[in-house]
């Protein structure tokens, strides 16, 4: 694979805490204090929205149930619920704020043959795609090109968010919230 130039990513390589004392870096994400560094930028009662730190286009967030489970059938109906209400609401924001052509949204359920890297806490991808955007460098050179940083876009799909109706904004740097502020912690393991 040809070498990419990504000065945002030197922040994520040389951070001092890696995770080495957490069970779930899912579990334990939504309940750190600082939501823009954690990328949380929304929430409601049972689910948090992620942007992922490796996007395969920009806007590629992660819709995750607090609850921890690997098996979606485990997933109790207000959960459910939630989860799927905030993958509608994902979409409103990447399309208020990103204005893509399309979407790919789905699970990775049961780890390594599914392509999942964490398999023990389900997450849903939605990742935005425009017209032409798988261009000849992956098909050429199996090389990638991310056209926006992640600090650029997290303003933006948190602006697509907070523009919703019956959002609470706090500020810039928390995650938008429907429903209760912080939400509900992940159930017993």
């Amino acid at each position: 694979m040809e070498q990419v130039f990504a000065p945002w990513r030197i922040e994520w390589v040389e951070r001092e805490e890696k995770n080495p004392d957490v069970d779930c870096v899912f579990c334990a994400l939504p309940e750190r204090d600082d939501d823009r560094e954690h990328r949380v930028v929304a929430r409601n009662d049972h689910a948090y929205v992620l942007l992922n730190n490796a996007p395969y286009s920009p806007g590629h967030l992660m819709v995750i149930p607090y609850q921890h489970t690997g098996d979606y059938r485990a997933l109790p109906e207000e959960v459910l619920l939630a989860h799927g209400r905030l993958k509608q609401r994902t979409f409103d924001a990447l399309e208020a704020s990103l204005d893509p052509d399309a979407f790919n949204a789905g699970l990775n359920l049961g780890g390594g043959p599914a392509g999942g890297s964490i398999e023990d806490h389900l997450h849903t991808h939605v990742v935005p795609r425009w017209e032409g955007d798988t261009n000849f460098m992956p098909v050429i050179s199996d090389t990638q090109v991310i056209v926006e940083g992640l600090e650029d876009t997290y303003d933006r799909v948190h602006e697509g968010f907070a523009a919703q109706d019956d959002a609470t904004v706090v500020d810039d740097d928390t995650a938008v919230a429907f429903g209760s502020e912080r939400g509900s912690n992940c159930r017993e393991r």
